[in-house]
């Protein structure tokens, strides 16, 4: 196992908002049974309580708590990946009604999308969030309409969202070496990912303890997440190497771990 460069003492930052400083995290690494491609994830991350706690304690990602605003991660809208993710969810969005899309007048005049000056095209943001939150008070209810209405027809949120906004607590990096061979890594989303706005969030999901409640272990609670980001071969890969361990002490993620 591979460890991240951690403060010996163990010792924690002095306030809600900083991440811990013991950063340690155990690592492995399994080779892809059908592409040249080695695959490594974050033990540590997969193997913690973390959950989702949106409408339960999610602080948002503002400069200062806003519980109360119920925008979790959703308040800048989502960036597409490429041109099929960008398809799914104009596909999803026309099953949308006004009943279940508190935007949806404002989105059939504006559209839902907007192009950036760097030519990547993202979510259009209405009154401060994306386009497709319901915001509190909704007659449909809170929340992203896009995941809301795929419960109430029996499919999965994930095949209807654009793609980091399903996969997101999770990252996939992905490098290719000079003779073509790609390492990607699947780990926890951390503020550095947002770019700079990151560093001025008063309250981060990964590093709060207050998410650490999931009654399973990650990599079991994203099954199908984790799958849909690496295949079903190298997530029974990982399943299998998280089954043979089930005696074994595991690292304590960062924000759960003792001073």
């Amino acid at each position: 196992m591979a460890f991240e460069p951690s403060d010996p003492s163990g010792s924690q930052l002095g306030h809600s908002g900083d991440p811990p400083r013991n950063q340690a995290h155990e690592w492995v690494s399994f080779e892809d049974p059908n592409e040249r491609r080695t695959w490594v994830f974050d033990v540590t991350w997969l193997a913690s309580r973390y959950t989702c706690i949106w409408g339960r304690g999610c602080q948002g990602i503002y400069d200062a708590p806003t519980p109360e605003r119920m925008e979790g991660c959703c308040s800048h809208g989502a960036h597409f990946t490429d041109g099929d993710d960008f398809k799914t969810t104009e596909k999803s969005a026309r099953l949308l009604t006004v009943a279940n899309w508190q935007f949806k007048a404002r989105a059939d005049r504006t559209g839902f999308f907007t192009k950036q000056k760097d030519g990547t095209v993202k979510t259009r943001v209405a009154d401060g969030a994306c386009i497709f939150l319901n915001r509190p008070g909704f007659s449909g209810g809170p929340g992203c309409a896009l995941h809301a209405a795929s419960l109430v027809r029996g499919e999965r949120p994930m095949d209807g969202k654009p793609n980091v906004c399903w996969q997101l607590p999770l990252k996939r990096d992905d490098h290719e070496d000079q003779y073509g061979h790609v390492t990607s890594t699947i780990r926890e989303w951390k503020r550095r990912d947002w770019g700079s706005g990151g560093d001025r969030f008063a309250w981060w999901c990964t590093e709060s303890p207050d998410a650490y409640v999931g009654k399973a272990p990650l990599w079991q609670q994203l099954a199908d997440e984790i799958t849909g980001m690496v295949g079903p071969a190298v997530y029974a890969m990982l399943a299998g190497y998280f089954g043979h361990r089930t005696r074994r002490v595991w690292l304590p993620h960062p924000a759960v771990r003792a001073p």
